[in-house]
């Protein structure tokens, strides 16, 4: 309702509510021949009173009124500090007013929570090492954080309200929401993890682009790689040089002596065993690292999970491996690769389970199960468990005599190859060991 009809109807009740009064004013002063006085000085008080009365309850309404409108357009401009003082709950515009202000304390309380989010928020962004940009519907940049700046060498104050284009950011804007990108940025050329979302500010859509540098990580993985595989290759290289070293020494020195004792042929020939033994075990090495590293992309095929799993269980002489219940499955992948990862779990796992020091009966079993959109595979065995889970997967890292310490690396090398993932862990029951095999159901 617009004020001025507001204090109009107040208006109006007033006067309404003096209209008995000035009636019976009047006709008292018109009734009587010749009014005194007091006639006319009751008409003017019962003019005057309503008008009197009028504005004290104008000026009384229209103060609370006001004062509450100011508070109101106060919260409308974010300042929540203003407060209406000497409310009372004892009638309606005290409770009124005591809700206002509840209503204030309660915004301001909020608007402060707000802010120190936001702090917090553009803190993290700051000292996070991935890219983050937004972008608004015109795909111009409303919002970087400090990689970002980095990333492109300007500051955001340099490139807030530029486009995608001008930034060269544009590719990331389009195609596939989440991919691996292989371009340059402000001449650093890099590999860069991309992932583009939606959100809404204001009503109006952005986008919000996150970039990751993968090239540092992945460099630290490959300097880590580099650390095992040399100190495992040193170690292998040092147990075979090592003694060839020894042995050929000794040898020259015998060669060398005058006389020369009646058993030294016994001895050179002895010497020359130990070297071509060490030799060939050398060959070999060198001959597992070749085939590890030349593995071939797989071949995808549908097969079935019983046949090949009853395939690979055959080929076990030394202990009945048990197929548990499970469904009847079908899935796509290379299975002459899959063989070699099968066989090979299931190897390990006879060897754990005939080395039980317990003397329990040694049993290894495979079950197989669908979770979600993954194919999951699991070999499991009684044995003593998982002593150094550390060196697993360690590519010629060995604790069984005469291992060649390629196996599980293999196995997990050609199961991520399906663009799965092999794991290998004690049982939770304590008793032994279980490898499982995911793998999607799908393998495009």
């Amino acid at each position: 309702m617009p004020a001025r009809n507001f204090e109009r109807r107040i208006w109006l009740l007033t006067a309404l509510a003096a209209l008995p009064g000035l009636g019976v004013s009047l006709f008292w002063r018109f009734s009587t021949e010749a009014p005194d006085w007091r006639h006319w000085l009751a008409l003017v008080i019962c003019i005057l009173f309503p008008v009197g009365l009028f504005l004290i309850l104008v000026r009384s309404i229209r103060f609370p009124l006001r004062t509450l409108s100011n508070q109101i357009a106060g919260m409308r401009e974010g300042d929540f500090s203003i407060r209406v003082r000497g409310a009372t709950s004892r009638d309606a515009m005290g409770e009124l007013i005591a809700e206002l202000n509840a209503l204030g304390a309660h915004l301001r309380e909020h608007r402060l929570e707000g802010v120190e989010t936001e702090a917090l928020l553009r803190t993290v962004m700051g000292e996070i090492s991935v890219c983050v940009f937004a972008f608004d519907q015109q795909q111009r940049l409303q919002l970087v954080n400090r990689a970002g700046e980095q990333l492109l060498g300007r500051s955001a104050a340099q490139m807030t309200g530029r486009s995608a284009q001008e930034l060269g950011l544009a590719a990331c804007l389009e195609g596939e929401p989440t991919r691996v990108l292989d371009t340059a940025f402000h001449g650093q050329m890099g590999r860069w993890a991309l992932r583009r979302s939606s959100f809404r500010e204001q009503g109006q859509p952005h986008q919000l682009v996150v970039l990751t540098d993968l090239s540092r990580a992945l460099r630290e993985e490959e300097r880590q790689a580099w650390k095992r595989l040399i100190r495992v290759m040193g170690h292998e290289l040092n147990n075979s040089l090592a003694p060839i070293h020894s042995i050929s020494s000794s040898l020259t020195q015998l060669l060398d002596r005058q006389p020369r004792p009646d058993d030294w042929e016994e001895d050179v020939r002895g010497g020359l065993n130990v070297i071509q033994s060490r030799s060939e075990s050398l060959i070999r090495f060198m001959e597992a690292y070749s085939r590890l590293a030349r593995l071939p992309a797989p071949s995808k095929r549908p097969f079935n999970v019983r046949d090949w799993a009853g395939h690979a269980v055959q080929l076990e002489q030394r202990l009945s491996v048990t197929i548990l219940e499970s469904p009847d499955v079908t899935i796509h992948g290379d299975a002459d690769q899959l063989d070699q990862v099968l066989i090979n779990l299931i190897r390990n796992a006879t060897d754990a389970a005939l080395a039980d020091p317990g003397g329990a009966e040694s049993a290894v079993e495979i079950l197989w199960h669908l979770k979600l959109d993954q194919f999951v595979l699991t070999v499991r065995d009684n044995g003593p468990g998982v002593a150094d889970s550390g060196n697993l997967f360690v590519p010629f890292f060995t604790t069984k005599q005469g291992g060649s310490g390629i196996g599980l690396a293999l196995c997990r090398q050609i199961v991520e190859g399906h663009d799965g993932r092999l794991t290998l862990a004690n049982r939770s029951d304590g008793r032994g060991a279980e490898a499982i095999v995911r793998l999607p159901l799908a393998i495009s």
